[in-house]
This record gives C-alpha cells, sequence and structure tokens, in this order.
C-alpha cells in the first residue's frame, strides 16, 4: 500500500474539534445544496416527436381499423392533422409538466456512532445555518440492539441529536436507520438496509455505488471504523455489497451491519473524527505505518484527496504527521482558526 498523507487538522481542546466539524459539516452541506440548485434553475426540457411517439400515440394508424381509399386519406389526413396538431399540444404539455419536476437536491450524510455523536451534539446545535430539511441522513454502522439501548447508534443520535432540534425553526430530516425488527438476523438486517439504500440513491436509476456528501467516522483504539474491524472475516474484502452484516465482534456489541469499504471510498468527502490519549497508538500506527492495512488506513487510499481528520492534540501524541490548521468558512462560525 502506498503512503496517501490526508488533511490533519490538529486541536487543543475537545470543543475546538467539535466547532471544526460542525463548520466542516455545513461547509460540505452548502457545496451539496449550492450549485445544484442555480443550476436547476436554468434547466428547460426539451420536446421531441420520440417523447410523445413513446406514450402510445401513432398518428398514422387507420381509426377504427377501417381502410380508406385516397381521396378519402387526403381529407382525412388534413383532419388527422389538426386533431393531432391539438394532440401534441396536449401530450407535449403532460411531458414537459413531468420533465418540469427538478429531483430535490438534498445534502445526504452518513455518521457513524460512538464519541462522534458527543462532537455532533457539541457543535452542530450551536449552528443557525445547518438547512436540516435538506438533510438525508444514513448510519455507517449500526450495533443490532434495540434503539432504546445505549448502544444504538440511532438511539443515541436521537436522543442527543434530533430531539434536540428545533424542527419549527429550521425544518425536519430525513432520518434512514435499520428495522428495528430485524436485530436477531444480521443478514436479513443488512439486506434490508441496502435496500434502503438503494431506494435513496439509485430509485429507478442503477448506479454502482451511491455517493453521499460527507461520510464522518470515528475510529476506535483497536482500529476499526463503522463496524468494520482489522483482520476480521472479509469484510475490508468485500467489492460489491452495499452493506454487511457483522457477528461475533471483536469488541461491544457482538451483531452489527456495516456499510462496506467502497461505499465509503465513494464518497464525495470522507472526515474522520478522533479525541483522546487512548487513540494516540492507533493513529500512531494509521498515520506512520499505512503498509499494516487497517481499515483507516485504505480508506485514505481509497480516498485520497477527500479525507480529512479532525484530532485533538492528545491523540497526536507521539505521532509523526504533519498538522493543519482549520480555517473556518461559514456563516455562523467563529470565523477564528485554531
Amino acid at each position: 500500500m502506498t503512503t496517501c498523507v490526508p488533511k490533519v487538522f490538529a486541536f487543543h481542546e475537545f470543543s475546538d474539534v467539535a466547532e471544526a466539524v460542525a463548520d466542516y459539516v455545513v461547509y460540505a452541506q452548502n457545496i451539496a445544496l449550492r450549485p445544484k440548485e442555480s443550476n436547476n434553475n436554468s434547466k428547460r426540457p426539451s420536446i421531441s416527436s420520440t417523447s410523445v411517439v413513446n406514450n402510445g400515440n401513432n398518428l398514422n394508424a387507420p381509426m377504427d381499423g377501417l381502410s380508406l381509399d385516397k381521396s378519402s386519406r387526403s381529407s382525412s389526413r388534413s383532419s388527422s392533422t389538426t386533431s393531432a396538431s391539438t394532440s401534441i399540444s396536449h401530450q407535449s404539455t403532460v411531458t414537459v409538466n413531468k420533465l418540469k419536476r427538478p429531483k430535490e437536491i438534498r445534502f445526504k450524510i452518513a455518521i457513524s456512532g460512538g464519541s462522534l455523536i458527543q462532537v455532533l451534539h457539541e457543535g452542530l446545535l450551536k449552528r443557525t445555518d445547518i438547512r436540516w430539511d435538506k438533510w438525508d441522513i444514513y448510519f455507517a454502522d449500526e450495533r443490532l440492539v434495540p434503539f432504546e439501548s445505549s448502544e444504538s447508534n440511532y438511539g443515541q443520535s436521537k436522543r442527543k441529536i434530533l430531539d434536540l432540534i428545533d424542527t419549527e425553526k429550521y425544518g425536519t430530516p430525513n432520518v434512514f436507520h435499520i428495522d428495528e425488527s430485524l436485530i436477531d438476523d444480521p443478514q436479513e438486517c443488512a439486506d434490508a438496509y441496502e435496500k434502503v439504500l438503494i431506494k435513496g440513491f439509485a430509485g429507478r436509476d442503477s448506479v454502482k455505488l451511491p455517493m453521499f456528501d460527507l461520510f464522518l467516522l470515528g475510529c476506535a483504539p483497536d482500529g476499526h471504523i463503522a463496524s468494520l474491524f482489522p483482520n476480521f472475516q472479509d469484510n475490508l474484502r468485500e467489492k460489491y455489497a452495499w452493506v454487511v452484516p457483522v457477528e461475533n465482534a471483536p469488541s461491544g456489541p457482538s451483531n452489527r451491519i456495516s456499510l462496506t469499504i467502497p461505499i465509503i471510498c465513494h464518497s464525495h468527502r470522507v472526515s474522520f473524527v478522533v479525541e483522546g490519549a487512548v487513540k494516540a497508538p492507533i493513529i500512531k500506527t494509521i498515520m506512520e505505518r499505512p503498509e499494516k492495512g487497517l481499515p483507516s488506513s485504505i480508506v485514505n487510499e481509497g480516498a485520497a484527496g477527500r479525507v480529512s481528520w479532525f484530532v485533538d492534540d492528545d491523540a497526536l501524541n507521539d505521532v509523526f504527521v504533519l498538522k493543519k490548521k482549520y480555517k473556518f468558512r461559514e456563516v455562523g462560525s467563529s470565523n477564528t482558526t485554531t
């Protein structure tokens, strides 16, 4: 594996990490929404005769199955032309009305659980420029436990973030979580969540991989990201499935599901959020020994140029890496640098 150096933003305090991550999330949100909204206003669908024919109209077919003679065809052609013109006008209006409806532009974000949720709680809820009503929130992974459990990523997100949003002021995001009734069957749960992704990203179109605007991840002391563990089963080598079941996990809740490495690496932006001295040894391996093939190192390689790390000083203790200062970009931030 080659060495791909991601952007590493270093911070003195936990609160600094939370503030910067929130600013970066809003930046990604605005990039996802602004250009497409302006482009949609300038686009006008074109109508061709093909679109009308495809609606089932054959203007040259005889009426009622009768064969017309030459003179009849001549007079009939004139009236048919008028009728056809009216029909085309009507069909074109219907077709334009259908095509005029642009697909709603959404900010599609994936988040994992653990300490990342607290970071988002501290940072996001202070912002006044989050367009929650435009968000589609998916989960990078889920522990197969009831939502009321403190181990549930969705449950934790709901209690610490979603339930605290001022929905009357900012609107309500779309949240896509697992089917809680399937937590006893990891494979079925993974298959069902993959169908949720297909519906959200593919619809009637065939797409090889979903593309998130932003994928947010933490990194555990043992090196796992989402629910993809180092040297465990074959999940890190999965190339085709969007979601995989994880059974008998080495730590934490035994059964889980997880989005796969190709999904993570296909995102527009990938950000890791890591804090605490307990993470320093694994961060050192990720940054200095990428050939070890830890999940984060694989993502650093696979999404090269699109990966950012938000890390506090404790987690970078004795880690040899080029640190950058984060520059706040969006209105609603402190507009300071760390």
